[in-house]
């Protein structure tokens, strides 16, 4: 058997003798089929995000979606000024980029009605129209600002509703309901050919708010399940551990403040969008037995209004205007008011300084001031504070009583947040870059990498798709400063200016001169702003006169007749001669007239 089955295994070429058998014919040959050519990769579909305010900064918000053509904003907010900016009202967005593209843009997306959200909408209206797409107080904030501005019957307002989609060119928006210090706030849910994208806007998570239920934690699940392409979110407080307070905490913290306030007249001061705190307060004089007045333009407006589109309720009886608070004993009164956060023509500004009209503060008051001081206004607050303490009253200011709480997430909100949209992508946005950095670490660490966290800034053009992150090139964006009627022409050179006679004042040289000859007719005169005392200083200014007559005589004795030459060797020898006496370098305005 083994041998048969040697045998049976034997090769077939070789015969019993063992040679090889003679192959007689070849193997058929068979033609292989060519491959296939790959068939390129077609790449993702690319959405591009230009954030054109609120990054590295609180307020200014702008963002601009761009996707196949076709292009949406998201709010378009201001910041108020800082201290350096003399004589600046507000700062607003650059809208260059925005105006470029007027034709692509299918309409403005609004969050919610906070100053840093809309606020710069009239001026970007005077630019270009565009239909406004808003929650129904949101809409009602951005109607009273336009009125203003006589823009309100041109605009066209479309309200929304949270789980309400709305379709713009390519993109599909809903609005989903979040919790803020305002009513009607909405983040939004943006899908488009390249993916998902959500913004928060501004949001906190309360379990117990005041009214409109807690946010649609639901709705960002789902989407989080379908798939998010990217999250850009709040990071005002991303350096806060743990949850913000829920309003209710405010409610407990002013209620024994009024019970600690017994005959005494109560100020409150607080934002005039906070419709939330301005209700619990009426809710609060109502149980004590007390009568409501409002002070100050925006708050009168913002009341009015919300009462009548039916969020807020005042009892019949209960409101009172500010004339006639006089008429009631103090213990009867409860006043709101603006100026929380010490601005310089604010009601409660103004009774710090005793030039209210109708408000005269004393040691009959109770103050509350029920808002945090933002970044950079805790000096002006002060100045206030101290003010209302040396004319009597009792002052409750931030820190001190359970009187405010953020509108912003914490740190275990936005992981919340994270966790339900499950994110490919995230972008911190609405912050200072200490926040925006404190989020991306907090976003890093519940398991994002690092490469899909973006910490952008104004201007910069993100693309995103499935495939990749990346960054072109960066478009026009940056701060265009308000002044009075003025938009854009104070810039940095008028700044520096300001800030130079602010520091050293002025030096303004007077003389008549002889157009051929250039010799002195009359003069020259020195007049001093801001920089002495002139009765005190009589040597300095007559050593300065002596200074200027000799540089003119020298110019007429050198043939100097361009006036630009001779104006500048004016000011520069007045400057030294005023640097040796005081080392003080105000700023010199040589003026000739010719005869």
């Amino acid at each position: 058997m083994a041998q048969t089955k040697e045998q049976n295994h034997a090769p077939a070429a070789a015969n019993a003798s063992g040679e090889k058998r003679p192959r007689t014919s070849r193997r058929p040959h068979y033609t292989r089929r060519p491959r296939r050519p790959q068939q390129p990769k077609e790449a993702a579909t690319p959405i591009h995000i230009y954030p054109l305010g609120g990054l590295g900064e609180v307020g200014k918000n702008m963002t601009v979606y761009e996707c196949c053509g076709d292009m949406i904003i998201v709010d378009c907010g201001l910041v108020f000024p800082d201290n350096d900016m003399f004589g600046v009202d507000m700062v607003i967005p650059d809208f260059t980029f925005v105006v470029q593209n007027k034709d692509k843009i299918k309409g403005l997306l609004i969050t919610h009605g906070h100053e840093d959200h809309i606020g710069s909408i009239p001026y970007l209206l005077q630019k270009l129209d565009l239909p406004i797409y808003g929650t129904r107080l949101t809409c009602g904030l951005i109607r009273n600002k336009l009125e203003e501005f006589g823009l309100a019957g041109k605009t066209k307002f479309v309200e929304i509703t949270p789980r309400q989609k709305l379709k713009l060119g390519c993109f599909t928006v809903e609005p989903i309901h979040v919790n803020h210090s305002i009513p009607d706030a909405v983040a939004f849910a943006i899908d488009s050919p390249a993916g998902t994208i959500i913004q928060t806007g501004d949001f906190k998570i309360d379990y117990t708010p005041l009214a409109c239920g807690p946010t649609d934690l639901a709705t960002l699940s789902e989407y989080g399940q379908k798939g998010v392409l990217a999250l850009l979110s709040d990071s005002t407080n991303a350096e806060r551990p743990g949850f913000t307070a829920t309003e209710q905490k405010v409610a407990d913290g002013v209620r024994s403040l009024f019970a600690r306030a017994q005959n005494k007249r109560i100020i409150i001061a607080t934002f005039a969008s906070n419709i939330y705190r301005v209700q619990q307060i009426i809710d609060l004089a109502v149980e004590d037995g007390r009568k409501v007045a409002f002070s100050g333009r925006s708050m009168v407006n913002n009341t009015a209004m919300a009462q009548e589109l039916g969020y807020m309720h005042i009892p019949e009886g209960t409101l009172i205007s500010i004339d006639e608070i006089n008429q009631y004993p103090p213990e009867q009164v409860v006043l709101v008011t603006t100026g929380s956060q010490g601005e310089p023509l604010s009601a409660l500004s103004r009774m710090a300084s005793c030039s209210h009209r109708q408000v005269r503060v004393g040691p009959g008051d109770f103050i509350i001031i029920s808002a945090k001081p933002i970044p950079g206004n805790e000096k002006s607050v002060t100045k206030i504070v101290n003010g209302l303490l040396l004319l009597g009253a009792e002052v409750i200011y931030e820190g001190m009583y359970d009187v405010h709480v953020s509108g912003h997430a914490c740190q275990e909100e936005q992981k919340l947040m994270l966790t339900l949209t499950r994110p490919k992508y995230f972008l911190p946005v609405h912050g200072e870059y200490k926040q925006l950095k404190k989020h991306a670490i907090t976003a890093a660490s519940l398991g994002i990498p690092t490469s899909n966290i973006l910490i952008a800034e104004n201007g910069s053009n993100i693309i995103l798709s499935q495939d990749e992150m990346k960054l072109g090139e960066p478009v026009t964006a940056g701060a265009v400063m308000v002044d009075g009627l003025g938009v854009g022409d104070v810039g940095n050179v008028v700044l520096r200016d300001r800030k130079h006679l602010s520091e050293d004042g002025l030096v303004i040289i007077v003389a008549t001169v002889d157009s051929k000859t250039g010799k002195v007719l009359a003069g020259p005169d020195l007049v001093s702003r801001g920089f002495v005392y002139v009765r005190e200083n009589e040597s300095l200014m007559d050593g300065a006169q002596s200074i200027v007559e000799t540089a003119l005589d020298r110019c007429v004795d050198e043939h100097v007749r361009d006036w630009n030459s001779v104006k500048t060797r004016v000011r520069e020898a007045l400057s030294s001669y005023i640097y040796r006496r005081t080392k003080r370098s105000p700023m010199i305005l040589p003026i000739l007239m010719e005869v």
